[in-house]
C-alpha cells in the first residue's frame, strides 16, 4: 500500500500565504499525494502549481461552518470546478441536521452536487458536533443526494477523526462510497489505523511527516 496515495495534503489556515500554498503543492508533487486541499480562492494558484503532475486540486466550500445558503455553496463549487478543482469538500448544514430538517440537508448537498458537474463531492459531517444517530443520518442523506464521499471534520470545531467514527461511517454508507478521515491525524500509525477501519482518503497538513514516519505536533 502506498500511504501517500491516500493523502489530501491540506492547508486551510486563514493566514496561509501564497508562498505556503506553493510549498504545499511542491511537497504534494514530491511525495505523490492524492491531492492538495485548500480554500477556494487558492484554487487557480494550486491548479497552476500542479499542472503537468498527477496530484488533484481539491477545494473546500461552505467552509468551515456549513450554514451558508445552498445557492452560495453551489456557486462556490461550480466556480472552483471551472477553475480546475477536481474534487470539492463541502460542509453540510449542521443546524438543519440537528433539528432533523433532513429535507434541507439533502437538498443542500444535492444542489452542490449539481454545482460540481463531474467533480467528486465529499460531505463534511463535523462529527465532533453530532450524536451517533446524527452521523448515521448525515451519511444516508449524503448518499441519497449523490455525494461521492463522507468526511469527518473540518478541523475548526470540536473533535477530531476517530476510529469509531470511521467504522460507523463506513457501515452507514456501504462499500461503494468514499470515507475521508480528517482532523488530528499526526502519526503514520494513526493513518494506517484509519485506513484499516475503512477510510479511503486522509486529510492532513502533516502528510510529509506521515509518509516519512516522523513525529509531528501539528496536524489538521
Amino acid at each position: 500500500m502506498q500511504l501517500a496515495s491516500y493523502i489530501d495534503h491540506t492547508l486551510l489556515k486563514p493566514e496561509a500565504s501564497k508562498e505556503q500554498i506553493l510549498l504545499t503543492c511542491q511537497e504534494a508533487l514530491e511525495h505523490q499525494f492524492f491531492g492538495v486541499c485548500v480554500n477556494s480562492s487558492w484554487i487557480p494558484t494550486v491548479v497552476e502549481a500542479l499542472r503537468g503532475g498527477k496530484v488533484a486540486p481539491v477545494a473546500v466550500v461552505g467552509f468551515p461552518l456549513g450554514a451558508m445558503a445552498s445557492r452560495a455553496k453551489a456557486f462556490e463549487a461550480e466556480w472552483c470546478v471551472k477553475a480546475g478543482a477536481q474534487e470539492i469538500d463541502m460542509v453540510l448544514h449542521i443546524g438543519a441536521l440537528k433539528e432533523k430538517n433532513f429535507a434541507l440537508v439533502q437538498s443542500d448537498i444535492a444542489e452542490v452536487v449539481k454545482g460540481c458537474g463531474g467533480a467528486q463531492l465529499k460531505v463534511i459531517l463535523e462529527t465532533g458536533l453530532l450524536t451517533n444517530d446524527e452521523k448515521k443520518a448525515a451519511c444516508e442523506l449524503a448518499v441519497n443526494a449523490g455525494a461521492h464521499f463522507v468526511k469527518t471534520c473540518t478541523g475548526f470545531n470540536l473533535g477530531s477523526a476517530t476510529i469509531e467514527d470511521i467504522k460507523l461511517m463506513r457501515e452507514a454508507v456501504g462499500p461503494n462510497i468514499g470515507v475521508k478521515a480528517s482532523g488530528g491525524i499526526k502519526t503514520q500509525a494513526q493513518a494506517l489505523a484509519f485506513i484499516e477501519a475503512g477510510a479511503t482518503r486522509l486529510g492532513t497538513s502533516s502528510g510529509v511527516q506521515l509518509v516519512k514516519n516522523e513525529k509531528t505536533a501539528g496536524g489538521y
